[in-house]
C-alpha cells in the first residue's frame, strides 16, 4: 500500500501507534498483559497507550500467562480483538496450552464456525547478555504449528503496518518483535532500530517476504537483526566484486516461497540466516523449499548459518560467538562463492 507524510520512529513508537490507531478505529480492540499499562511494556510496545485509553482498555495483568492468554481467546472468540503480551517469547512453555491447542487450533476445529481476531505479541531475539532464558527468537517453534499466522517484521515501517494488518486480521497471528529493534535508550540502541513511518494508518502484507537488495551473485535469507546483518555483509562483498541478493522474509508463517525461488533462480546460489537454532529450523525449511523447487537451479549446495545446538549463553563473548554476525555471513558467501 503506498505511503505519504513519512517520518522518523523508533520500532517501539511505530508499534504502539498503530495499535493506537487501531483502537481509535475499532472500540473492540484492546491490550493485556504483563506491565503493558503504565509500565508501557518493558520493550516500550504499549508507550503512552494507558493515558490515552485508561484501564478499561490497556489492562495490566497478573503474572499468569495461561490466564491472560485464555481470556484473549476466549474474548476473541466473542468478536472482540484482543491484543495480548507475552513479555518474552521464551515464556511460552507456561502457556503452551493455549496457544498450541486452543489459540492456533479452535477456528479449525469448530469448522471455521469460531474465529479468533486475535493478536499475541511477544519480545524474542538476544544480543544483550540476558541469558538461556531471556535471549531466544523461537521462530520455527511456532511456524511449525498450522492455524495461525507468524510474523517477524525489521522495520518501523512494517513493525506498525503488520501490526496493523495484524490487530485486523480474522486470524490468530503471533507477532513477533526483536527487541533490539525497538529502538529503546536503555539498550544499544541501533542506527537500524528508527526509521521512516508515515503517521496515517497503512497496512503491510502478512504472508510477502521483501526484497531488501537487490543482486546478481548470491542470495541471503534473514529474519530480524539477520536482514540487517546480511545487507552490511552484502555491501562489504560488494567491493570485493560479489553482489547479494538479501531477502527480508518478515513472514514466517506462511512463508513466501515465490519470492525466494525467484531469486535463487536468477542468482543460483543460497545462505540461509537465522537468530535460532540450527536444526529443524527456518534454514532447514527453507532449504527444504529450494531443494524441492529450484534444486537444478543452484549451481553450489546451499548454506546454513544458524545458533548451534546450545542454550544461548549469557556471557558477552560467548553470546557473541554463536549468534550470526556481519561478519560470519561474510566468511560464509566468500566460501559459497568459491565452489
Amino acid at each position: 500500500m503506498k505511503t505519504t507524510n513519512k517520518r522518523i520512529l523508533t520500532g517501539n513508537k511505530a508499534m504502539a501507534e498503530a495499535i493506537a490507531q487501531e483502537m481509535e478505529r475499532d472500540s473492540d480492540v484492546f491490550v493485556l498483559g504483563e506491565d503493558v499499562g503504565k509500565y508501557g511494556g518493558i520493550f516500550g510496545s504499549t508507550q503512552g497507550l494507558i493515558d490515552q485509553f485508561g484501564s478499561d482498555r490497556i489492562i495490566d495483568t497478573p503474572i499468569s500467562e495461561t490466564a491472560f492468554i485464555g481470556a484473549a481467546i476466549g474474548a476473541a472468540a466473542d468478536g472482540m480483538r484482543p491484543i495480548a503480551e507475552l513479555m518474552f517469547v521464551d515464556f511460552f512453555g507456561v502457556c503452551m496450552d493455549q496457544i498450541y491447542n486452543h489459540m492456533a487450533k479452535i477456528p479449525y476445529m469448530s469448522g471455521g464456525n469460531v474465529k479468533l481476531p486475535m493478536v499475541l505479541m511477544t519480545a524474542v531475539g538476544g544480543g544483550y547478555s540476558d541469558a538461556a532464558q531471556h535471549s531466544q527468537t523461537l521462530y520455527a517453534t511456532f511456524a511449525h504449528i498450522p492455524g495461525m499466522k507468524v510474523v517477524a517484521p525489521s522495520t518501523p515501517h512494517d513493525l506498525k503496518g503488520m501490526m496493523t494488518s495484524a490487530i485486523r486480521d480474522d486470524n490468530p497471528v503471533l507477532f513477533m518483535f526483536h527487541k533490539s529493534l525497538q529502538g529503546l535508550g536503555w539498550m544499544d540502541q541501533l542506527d537500524v532500530s528508527v526509521g521512516d513511518v508515515p503517521e496515517e494508518s497503512y497496512t503491510v502484507s502478512l504472508d510477502k517476504a521483501n526484497v531488501v537488495r537487490e543482486g546478481k551473485d548470491v542470495t541471503i535469507v534473514g529474519v530480524q537483526m539477520m536482514t540487517h546483518y546480511a545487507v552490511e555483509a552484502a555491501e562489504k562483498l560488494a567491493d570485493e566484486g560479489i553482489d547479494a541478493e538479501v531477502i527480508d522474509l518478515r513472514s514466517l508463517a506462511p512463508i513466501d516461497k515465490e519470492t525466494i525461488i525467484e531469486s535463487v533462480q536468477k542468482t543460483h546460489r543460497l545462505l540461509v540466516v537465522d537468530e535460532d537454532y540450527l536444526s529443524y529450523g527456518l534454514t532447514a525449511e527453507i532449504s527444504a523449499i529450494v531443494a524441492e523447487s529450484a534444486l537444478y537451479d543452484l549451481e553450489a549446495p546451499v548454506r546454513r548459518l544458524a545458533i548451534p545446538d546450545v542454550p544461548i549463553p549469557y556471557s558477552r563473548p560467548l553470546e557473541k560467538y554463536v549468534i550470526p554476525s556481519t561478519e560470519s555471513i561474510i566468511k560464509e558467501i566468500r566460501s559459497l562463492m568459491e565452489q
